[in-house]
């Protein structure tokens, strides 16, 4: 008697008891040739139809038809056969200092999601702010042929600048600033944004406003420590330096700890501005541990605008960065270079905006 199998399907002994059955083989997905083949068009067309950026290129009808093929056969890209094609790893290599802050998710999100609509991937290191370990990082980005690099731990001096420009490789800053304009970045304006907290105090009534401010050897640190002075100056307020201290680092810890400082120096403030919502976190801290209430004795002010600002008790008032929007334009501008070995650096200032909660109040 006969048997039949079906297509795709080959016979094979059972060691068991000798008996034949059928194995089902994965069909083979279909290619770009099938593709082009099946839409009526030559293969250049199809490929330029799929991809991202240079569909522009194709006709409306065409598109239309070769995309509908391409659904319709299941057919996916491969970008690591397209990488080899033109000598590329289809990678992007990112440094981050602190992978626990919530700063970086939607950061990280903007980009991958940016990188992902043509093809590429991101790989993500922890730096730790460690000098030895950034370095190394950097060296296995290079060794394994990343096309581009993302650097969100850029110190205001930066020693690594010098190998990462004379790789060139295509480099962006993200949430970074650096006065060497040979390196592209994307960050946000925030002198604008020191500008509407502090104005946002002064409409309430408050002069006597202090700054718990962090890292100065960043750009952000330093950043936000100077356009808090510029504002204070340009509105006119009393500068009293001993309403000035600084955390060693943007977290929760170190912020309790220099507002603790802040108290013990016996100085009369109504309002805290905090260079991010984490040291604002232990400012809270603090100033409970103190006896203080917020926003009854003090007014705090955060910088970052995390989502989780609305679980703060009492929810926090703070300057937002529009994380999500940095990593898609650092992803769209990393893009370009890549796109264009001979662009010439750019330097992208997103706007802030000033998200108003419970922890500021009228005097």
């Amino acid at each position: 008697m006969s048997s039949r199998r079906s297509e795709g399907q080959s016979e094979h002994s059972d060691s068991l008891n000798g008996t034949k059955t059928a194995t089902t083989r994965p069909q083979r997905p279909p290619t770009l040739r099938e593709v082009a083949s099946v839409a009526g068009v030559d293969v250049s067309t199809a490929s330029r139809a799929l991809r991202t950026e240079t569909r522009g290129t194709v006709k409306s009808e065409t598109l239309e038809r070769v995309v509908a093929t391409a659904e319709a056969l299941g057919y996916r890209a491969n970008p690591f056969a397209r990488g080899l094609k033109d000598h590329r790893s289809m990678t992007v290599g990112m440094l981050i200092p602190d992978l626990a802050n919530p700063l970086f998710p939607p950061i990280v999100r903007g980009i991958e999601d940016g990188l992902g609509e043509h093809g590429y991937v991101a790989i993500l290191a922890n730096t730790d702010m460690d000098p030895d370990r950034e370095r190394h990082l950097l060296d296995l980005f290079l060794e394994r042929r990343v096309d581009g690099l993302f650097l969100a731990t850029a110190l205001r001096s930066y020693p690594l600048i010098e190998k990462v420009v004379e790789s060139r490789i295509p480099t962006v800053l993200v949430n970074r600033t650096m006065d060497d304009k040979r390196v592209s970045m994307v960050t946000t304006d925030d002198y604008h944004g020191m500008g509407l907290a502090l104005r946002h105090l002064v409409n309430l009534g408050h002069k006597r406003i202090a700054f718990v401010g962090a890292a100065p050897s960043t750009s952000t640190g330093y950043n936000r420590h100077k356009y808090f002075l510029a504002w204070m100056d340009r509105l006119g307020l009393p500068l009293d330096e001993e309403l000035l201290v600084t955390a060693p680092w943007f977290n929760k810890q170190s912020g309790a700890e220099a507002c603790d400082e802040l108290i013990n120096r016996g100085r009369e403030f109504t309002a805290i501005i905090a260079a991010s919502d984490m040291i604002a976190l232990g400012c809270y801290s603090s100033l409970r541990a103190h006896g203080l209430k917020i926003p009854d004795d003090v007014s705090v002010v955060g910088y970052n605008g995390s989502r989780w600002c609305d679980e703060f008790n009492p929810p926090l008032t703070a300057v937002h960065v529009p994380k999500y929007d940095l990593g898609r334009a650092a992803a769209d501008l990393m893009l370009s270079l890549l796109q264009g070995p001979d662009t010439e650096p750019s330097r992208v200032f997103l706007d802030t905006s000033l998200q108003v909660r419970e922890s500021t109040r009228q005097i």
